[in-house]
């Protein structure tokens, strides 16, 4: 008799997640903390509720998710223009590397107070934070896939004598896209820590200021909700990345059948 494929019985992820919620109420019920210290599911879905009847998780979540678009604008503009330039000459890239390898040396958390002190409290700050998070991964990824075309394909360019144009938009974006889009993927998740680690340092919006509150008011449900809407949040841009991937490397499938 064969077997069934777990991951073909359907519903499977469903049941797992209720389980893990049916165990989590009873950890909180019958556990000895309080429960104001940890809530039981139906305790954060009533506070979910409130924030979002009286409009605070919204507006806290939009300040938050326009900090981290600002920052994925930036951070993956200069990545991609910095990377494609470090590809094509080794001499720049033995120029830079140095400093965008310690640039990776230094924690984030280590200099975003500097930037909020230099930049401000205000959006700029969190905007720069997101940014330099999002930057490394996607330099690297651009780099890696610029040099991944292969250089026949640039042969076949000059023999048709292509423009430098040309064999940009016609030849090295196409064939760099997917390592690009990986990196893409990366950073669009990281850019939400970057934003969370600026409103920490010091705001007073945000989902990171919604989560000094409730820490400060021993609101540890609405902490609970704050962590679940960041987790939605970079859920939802990596699901975006996602569906770039399947809009505009459609090719990838048709080839590999």
């Amino acid at each position: 008799m064969l077997k069934k494929n777990p991951s073909r019985i359907p519903w499977l992820g469903s049941i797992s997640i209720l389980a893990g919620l049916f165990a989590w109420e009873v950890t909180a019920r019958y556990g000895s903390l309080p429960r104001f210290i940890f809530p039981g599911p139906r305790d954060v879905w009533l506070s979910l509720v409130d924030s979002i009847t009286d409009g605070t998780l919204m507006y806290h979540a939009a300040i938050t998710l326009t900090e981290v678009l600002l920052g994925l604008l930036v951070g993956v503009t200069f990545a991609t223009v910095i990377g494609y330039a470090l590809a094509k000459s080794r001499t720049l890239e033995k120029i830079l590397s140095p400093y965008l390898v310690a640039s990776q040396a230094i924690p984030i958390v280590a200099i975003a107070p500097l930037l909020v002190i230099w930049l401000g409290d205000g959006i700029l700050s969190k905007v720069l934070i997101c940014a330099l998070i999002v930057f490394f991964p996607v330099l690297v990824n651009t780099i890696v896939g610029v040099r991944a075309v292969p250089t026949a394909l640039y042969d076949l360019m000059n023999s048709v004598r292509a423009t430098r144009w040309q064999i940009l938009l016609k030849l090295e974006f196409p064939a760099a896209l997917p390592i690009l889009l990986g990196g893409l993927r990366i950073g669009a998740t990281l850019s939400v820590i970057g934003a969370i680690v600026g409103e920490l340092v010091d705001a007073e919006e945000g989902l990171g200021y919604l989560l000094q509150l409730g820490d400060f008011q021993y609101d540890t449900s609405m902490v609970y909700v704050a962590v679940f809407a960041l987790i939605a949040l970079a859920l939802g841009l990596y699901g975006v990345v996602a569906w770039i991937e399947r809009k505009f490397l459609v090719w990838q499938e048709t080839t590999s059948r």
